[in-house]
């Protein structure tokens, strides 16, 4: 609920800070002044804290900038808290909703006093506020939100979530049997293509490491008759006259059999020849090998040049990479694979899809059921709230339609619409359209007091609520107010004295008017001040001692 409102430079108020509750109270407040104070401009101030439009007109005269700022106390379940840590913001127990306006029309948001949009604004707003005035077309005036408000006062959130869950699973269905069908139609518009790209790549049974693996022996055996020449001279090399084997073998003979008789002189020399003529024979023998395979094979490098090309030709026609081919001809396998036998998986996920329908069409209509009866029982409740608000000849109507398929959602089957005729006889036609604005007033609060414990909104304000009226109804019309305020914070904007001597708190707007320039400042009244305001709104400009009486009359009775 609203605990405080702070403007600065906002058309004729200059500096304003007012408390309006302290945390986890709610009550009935009173605003109250003369005719021209100033009572909408507040409610305009208000609007701006919570993302209505603005502009440069909205900036007191000299000022550079207006702003206002209005804190609430979040309960720990508020559906604000979510919406605040999805985009990302601290969410703490008080909320700060902040906007300043520059003189030269330019604005800022902020959220907890971290920048945020306008849009940001109004959405966390519409959780926290309900301005019910007499032109505003949102609120319970917003056909939008009339199914929701009739399921909450019917108590169908079990009814709900089988119809939310039943939607899901139907949509997921749906979904599930169009891709299947999606794909199974690109698949026979192609199919002629996948089965020749099939083939292709079954003659040329791709791998993965294909194309380095003979890139590789292609270099080689490019390379390989230079190679073999060199292994060849090498060899010679090792082989030419006597040999090196043959001459490392004869001077080992000749020092192992004189080693004994050295005295250990010729030790190292004959390792040392030994390693020689091993390290020597495993030279000879893998040169020799390497002579064998580096043979240059002409047929067989043509061989490899052909498939390398066959599959980088291939892998370009498909736009992929050569080392990618093993995948794709997969995957096309798997799509003749399900174009040959998918018939039977398309009929399974087609009766998915219909027992998924179904489910939601009997969850739906439970629900539109339940929904006439809560319907019934509004309508009833609303009803009895008409007399007393001088209503008695008007006629409340919730009506219930059946949406086309097209329109059918998660909320369910049904467009749920309020409706009202003022005079016997008349149709019934939507709640916004009554052409008296004290009428819709006091409809709107002949509905909010039925659905006080309906929606996200701990306040709610009423903007001249009791417009032409006075006497009775307005003493009823207060009497409802203060039966609200018993769930929600309300704030009224009254001409009334019934209804400002039923409040819990009243303000007093003052309008201050010198030569060149007019003010507007907001007093919080004592019980002193309240009793002279009252008298005042019963005598008019001049405060008589018959007026006091009154006053005080008024006040005990409803005390």
């Amino acid at each position: 609920m609203l605990v405080s409102l702070s403007i600065r430079d906002f058309v004729l108020i200059e500096k304003l800070d007012l408390g309006f509750a302290r945390a986890g109270q709610g009550g009935l407040g009173a605003l109250t002044g003369e005719t021209g104070a100033g009572k909408s401009i507040l409610i305009d101030a208000f609007g701006l804290a919570l993302g209505a439009r603005a502009d440069s007109s909205a900036v007191r005269r000299g000022a550079a900038q207006a702003s206002v700022a209005a804190a609430f106390d979040l309960p720990k379940a508020h559906p604000a808290h979510a919406i605040l840590t999805d985009q990302g913001l601290a969410s703490e127990d008080i909320l700060t909703l902040r906007r300043m306006v520059g003189a030269d029309g330019r604005g800022r948001a902020f959220v907890n006093d971290q920048p945020a949009s306008v849009a940001l604004l109004r959405r966390l707003g519409d959780t926290l506020v309900e301005i019910q005035g007499q032109m505003e077309q949102h609120g319970l005036l917003d056909i939008a939100t009339h199914r929701a408000a009739l399921d909450a006062f019917a108590g169908l959130e079990k009814q709900a979530e089988a119809v939310r869950a039943a939607w899901q699973d139907w949509r997921i269905s749906e979904r599930a049997r169009a891709d299947a069908e999606a794909a199974a139609e690109a698949a026979r518009r192609d199919e002629d293509f996948l089965r020749h790209s099939v083939q292709e790549l079954e003659a040329l049974s791709p791998k993965p490491d294909d194309e380095s693996t003979l890139a590789a022996e292609r270099q080689l055996l490019r390379a390989g008759s230079a190679l073999g020449e060199a292994v060849t001279q090498a060899l010679a090399e090792i082989e030419q006259g006597r040999g090196t084997l043959a001459a490392l073998g004869a001077a080992h003979r000749l020092i192992e059999r004189n080693a004994d008789k050295a005295a250990g002189h010729l030790d190292l020399s004959l390792a040392a020849l030994a390693r020689a003529l091993s390290e020597t024979t495993e030279a000879q023998a893998q040169l020799e090998a390497a002579r064998d395979a580096l043979e240059f094979d002409p047929a067989r490098l043509e061989k490899i040049e052909e498939r390398l090309f066959a599959l980088r030709a291939v892998a370009r026609k498909h736009n992929v990479a050569v080392p990618e081919l093993a995948a794709l001809a997969e995957r096309m396998t798997s799509q003749l694979t399900a174009l040959d036998s998918g018939e039977a998986g398309l009929k399974n996920l087609a009766a998915a899809a219909k027992a998924a329908r179904a489910g939601y069409v009997g969850a739906a209509e439970m629900q539109a059921t339940a929904r006439r009866k809560g319907a019934a029982r509004l309508d009833k409740a609303v009803a009895a709230e008409l007399g007393p608000l001088k209503l008695e000849k008007a006629k409340f109507v919730t009506e219930l339609a059946s949406l086309p398929e097209a329109e059918w959602s998660e909320a369910g089957t049904d467009r749920v619409q309020f409706t009202v005729s003022t005079n016997p006889g008349m149709p019934p036609a939507p709640i916004a359209r009554i052409a008296s604005g004290g009428e819709l007033s006091r409809f709107l609060l002949a509905l909010k007091v039925c659905l006080a414990k309906v929606g996200d909104a701990a306040t709610i304000v009423f903007d001249e609520v009791d417009s032409g009226i006075g006497g009775a109804t307005a003493a009823a019309v207060g009497e409802r107010l203060k039966r609200l305020a018993r769930e929600v914070q309300v704030l009224v904007v009254t001409h009334s004295p019934q209804v400002a001597a039923v409040a819990d708190r009243h303000w007093l707007i003052r309008k201050t008017t010198t030569r060149n320039s007019a003010s507007t400042d907001v007093l919080a009244l004592d019980a002193k001040g309240r009793r002279e305001e009252i008298a005042r709104m019963l005598s008019g400009a001049e405060v008589t001692a018959e007026a006091r009486a009154a006053a005080d009359r008024l006040l005990a009775t409803t005390g």
